[in-house]
Order: structure tokens, then sequence, then C-alpha cells
């Protein structure tokens, strides 16, 4: 049985971290005042700039603050969550304390009587064969039970480390033309994610693109939406980004929790 409800908002790529207490604070506030406004919230993926197991929030203030801000957003709607790149080891225990139903990628639900297939979106950037290996390899249950069996100290290190690279990619992205493509979803991947699920609809985040698009491949037409990351702490990088996808009887529609 698929999820089915009146009105949803969805979010990803929120990053959070201590470092960013702005983004921070303004995602505690969407729990307490935007996020009840809807019948269901969806966070798809990257709710972290990283999670390395369970057992370390258990050390963390700031994601046992996070933790409470969502297990009280669940007691006024309903919550789910999907699994982003950042934040794929979050597990059952996590889940169970946020009152959290986590979802597959890419899964459908039905919203207002319409159907969407939602996804994080790395999967879909299939031109970035790397990162697509990469994935295939962090994603096999036995290497993610080998790293949870590292000392925790050794699992932060090498979390860092990937926080790093991936910095430096994206910088690299930013400059160029080809990174920009290769980091992107691609039609084919998005084409076959909406056939195996049997959509016209499709929501993702990942990208950082918020945008939305009317696409089509071999006679195959889809409606693409984009979710945005959050960022309220870097004004001179960046211009200050935090929204939601609002969906209800009146349709979709980008809500700026900047000005909210």
């Amino acid at each position: 049985m698929i999820p089915q409800h009146a009105s949803a908002l969805l979010i990803s790529d929120l990053h959070l971290t201590p470092s960013m207490p702005l983004t921070a604070q303004r995602f505690f506030d969407f729990c307490e005042k935007d996020g009840p406004k809807a019948e269901a919230v969806f966070i798809l993926g990257d709710l972290f700039e990283y999670w390395v197991g369970d057992d370390a929030s258990s050390h963390s203030p700031f994601q046992q603050e996070v933790r409470r801000a969502i297990a009280n957003l669940s007691t006024k709607c309903k919550t789910y969550y999907m699994h982003g790149n950042r934040d794929f080891l979050i597990g059952h225990d996590f889940l169970q304390k946020t009152g959290m139903t986590l979802l597959e990628d890419p899964s459908t639900i039905e919203i207002a009587s319409q159907k969407y297939v939602l996804s994080h979106g790395d999967a879909l950037c299939t031109a970035d064969i790397g990162y697509q290996v990469f994935r295939g390899w962090v994603r096999k249950p036995w290497i993610q039970k080998l790293f949870l069996h590292l000392p925790l100290a050794w699992r932060r290190s090498i979390a860092q480390h990937l926080r790093n690279n991936s910095h430096v990619q994206y910088q690299n992205y930013k400059r160029s033309a080809v990174a920009k493509i290769k980091t992107n979803v691609t039609l084919e991947a998005c084409a076959e994610a909406l056939k195996d699920q049997n959509g016209d609809r499709l929501i993702h985040g990942h990208t950082h693109l918020p945008a939305h698009h009317q696409e089509n491949l071999r006679g195959q037409e889809w409606q693409r939406w984009v979710l945005s990351d959050w960022d309220l702490d870097h004004p001179d990088a960046v211009l200050p980004r935090a929204s939601a996808l609002s969906i209800d009887h009146n349709g979709v529609r980008y809500l700026d929790l900047i000005k909210a």
C-alpha cells in the first residue's frame, strides 16, 4: 500500500551540522511551525552532513536535538525518510526514536489523488560512472556492517575525508560545464525509474538545482521537480537557500522558507 495523504511538504539536502546553526534553527522552526500544517512531511535524504552510525548520536548533543525536533513533528503529522548519499547509514534505532517511516529509493506516493515518484536523486546521476561504482559498494550490507564495527573515531575520520573530497569535487563542478552535466541526473535514468514505478511525476533532491521540468525521451513524457538544498550560514559564498515543495489539492508549488 503506497502512502496516501491529502497534503504534504517535501524537503531534502539540509546537510545539518553544528557548524551551520542558522540552517539548523530554520529546520527546528520548520518542525515546530511549518511541517504540522501538512498531513505528511517527506525528507528525501541528506538530512545530516554525514552519519557514521546510530550509536554516534548518543555522543552528539546536536544530533539528539535534531532527533527530538523530528520526534515532536511526528506527533503532529506523518513523517517519512529516504536515505541520501550523506546519511544512508541512518538505521532502525534513529528512525524508531524519531517516529519516521523509511521509504525505499525510489518510492511511489499519492498526494491529493495524484501519484509521484520520489528519489533522493544520486542514483539518477548515471553519467558519473565513478560515483555509481562507489555508491554500489558502500550500499552493500556487508560493507556497512564492517564500517559500523570500526571505532567511532575512525568512522568520523573517514567521513571527514570523504566530506573534504566532496567539497573539492563540488568546487570543480561549479567551474566546469562538463562536470555539471556529469553530476546531474540523466534523462535515461529518470525515464527508467518512472517506467519501473509506472509514473509520470518525479521529485528528487541531491543536485541542488531546484526547478520544475517538463521532459520527454523516446515518446515517454514526465514532469520533474528538484528540491532545494538549505544553506543560511554562508551569505558570502551563496545566496541563502531554504525551501520546501508543497503539494495539496491546489497543486504543486515551491514554498520559500526564508521568508516564511
